[in-house]
């Protein structure tokens, strides 16, 4: 009796998975980057006071990085790669700026339904748009927004403060927050000598 010591159409089958895997991996590369796209406008037009522009590319980001998670199911690896990484924390800065001029407050994790560790990096995104939308404030003498904004972004420093964050991406991140705080408090310094608040 002889026994098969190789199974080829295990081998093939492999072989079909990986095209597969890879014919995915492309396609969720393309629609990552539709919702990157999404995000980048729908903040430009906040940053433009276009709420009501901003409201419908709202709707379209959803329905995109809901149709690029939904595509991943079955397949773990690529919903953990770096496409929906960067979609998912591009699409929390988006939703929270937008969420934060429109009704002043911070989006929630549990609103934005994405993984726990791209909203924070979204959320350390956020607050490099708030500086630029303080430092805009204050150019067109609005001065009370900017010092709220500088509230805001200590607020969030300090609670991401409670996090043990290892190095890598998201310990950058936050560090970098620092240095935006710097910015908003040397503004709001610059008020106040100049007697504007």
């Amino acid at each position: 009796m002889t026994t098969k010591i190789f199974d080829e159409k295990s081998f093939t089958q492999i072989q079909k998975d990986m095209d597969e895997f890879d014919r995915k991996r492309d396609d969720v590369i393309k629609k990552s980057r539709d919702v990157v796209k999404l995000s980048k406008q729908l903040i430009n037009s906040v940053h433009r006071d276009e709420i009501h522009k901003a409201e419908k590319l709202k709707d379209e980001i959803k329905k995109a990085l809901a149709d690029v998670v939904e595509f991943t199911k079955g397949w773990p690896a690529l919903y953990y790669s770096g496409s929906i990484k960067v979609a998912e924390q591009e699409y929390v800065e988006a939703l929270a700026y937008l969420e934060f001029v429109k009704n002043k407050r911070i989006l929630e994790y549990k609103d934005a339904n994405v993984y726990m560790e791209n909203y924070l990096l979204g959320l350390c995104d956020l607050t490099g748009e708030l500086v630029r939308r303080a430092i805009n404030k204050a150019i067109n003498e609005q001065y009370s927004e900017s010092v709220e904004i500088r509230d805001v972004v200590a607020m969030i420093y300090e609670n991401l403060m409670q996090f043990d964050f290892r190095n890598g991406e998201l310990r950058r991140k936050f560090d970098s927050i620092k240095y935006d705080l710097k910015k908003l408090e040397d503004l709001v310094l610059e008020l106040k000598l100049k007697d504007k608040i």
